[in-house]
């Protein structure tokens, strides 16, 4: 799917964090899911559209894994999502 250009990343950014509790989310690929299900539960995308959008949010700032997903033992370090990017 291409991602349109009229869709506010920024808002989308927000209502994650929104939805998201404090401190939430946990881990690389958990945090991931978590945020993937909740677009496609809340804004009605399919998974694969969910995820194409997770990756274009991380890709452009708006979310950031605060830790290194290829190290094991601090995978479950926090994002930090900024709508400000």
């Amino acid at each position: 799917m291409m991602i349109s250009d009229d869709l506010d990343l920024r808002q989308l950014t927000t209502d994650l964090k929104h939805m998201l509790g404090p401190g939430e989310p946990v881990g690389y690929l958990r945090g991931k899911s978590l945020m993937r299900n909740l677009l496609v539960e809340t804004k009605g995308f399919s998974e694969l559209e969910a995820e194409e959008l997770i990756d274009t949010l991380e890709l452009r700032g708006f979310l950031r894994f605060l830790g290194d997903p290829t190290e094991r033992s601090i995978a479950d370090s926090h994002w930090e999502l900024s709508p400000h990017s």
